[in-house]
């Protein structure tokens, strides 16, 4: 499969006392980290299991979107 990079979102949870990653296309993939580092390296893996997943069903897997700039 090819690679494909998602823009995803960092942010603190109180509740689970530390970082959840989002990848934003991809409906209900995330990762937990104690901090933002963790959470994104831990995403990277949770995408890769959510493509194959998808890929092994048939389901569609979305083009990753475009972020906007911020200025």
């Amino acid at each position: 499969m090819k690679s494909k990079f998602y823009p995803a979102i960092v942010f603190y949870s109180n509740e689970d006392q530390g970082f959840i990653a989002k990848a934003i296309d991809l409906k209900g993939c995330s990762a937990f980290g104690e901090t933002p580092e963790q959470a994104l390296k831990e995403l990277e893996t949770a995408v890769e299991l959510w493509l194959e997943v998808a890929e092994k069903d048939h389901s569609e897997i979305p083009e990753p979107s475009q972020m906007a700039a911020f200025g």
